[in-house]
């Protein structure tokens, strides 16, 4: 009769200005100089086929393969948050950012589904449709190896599709 009363606060987490890092935090690598730039990361989905380049140059390289190793996490939230930006932009519903345990308390769209999601990580939840996101998961899975999807691309165009 109270369900209300059980659910917890949802607590908000910006990713935007980690995804700006994909332009304005950029190595030294003329690749990187020349492809990462605020120009071509619109923030569209055309923007994507850029972010693909680079993991793939990421996944395929040995220099990529170590800065995999030592900065795994810190790839995960920039590309992620980069991704998750662009997905929210185009589908133009009340999705935003959340910390991940705040969505799992207030939400059963995750009730021992995701057990293998680091709680840290944030989600792009939609509160009206009970709708979550995981780029940053998605992101993880892929740049392991483990993704369902091909490319970045597709995970972008298929979650915008299916929310919008």
């Amino acid at each position: 009769m109270f369900g209300f009363l059980n659910r917890t606060k949802l607590i908000k987490d910006d990713l935007k200005g980690m995804a700006k890092l994909m332009y304005q935090d950029v190595s030294n690598d003329s690749w990187d100089q020349e492809n990462l730039t605020k120009r071509n990361l619109d923030f569209t989905i055309e923007s994507i086929r850029y972010i693909d380049m680079y993991a793939k140059r990421l996944m395929n390289s040995e220099i990529g393969n170590e800065l995999l190793n030592k900065h795994f996490d810190n790839f995960v939230v920039r590309i992620g948050a980069y991704i998750g930006e662009v997905i929210k932009n185009n589908i133009k519903q009340d999705f935003y950012w959340y910390e991940f345990g705040s969505v799992y308390n207030h939400s059963s769209k995750l009730d021992g589904v995701y057990s293998s999601i680091q709680t840290q990580q944030s989600v792009l939840y939609s509160k009206n449709r009970d709708t979550v996101l995981l780029p940053l998961f998605e992101v993880s899975q892929f740049l392991e190896g483990n993704s369902t999807y091909p490319n970045f691309l597709t995970y972008v165009e298929e979650s915008i599709k299916q929310n919008s």
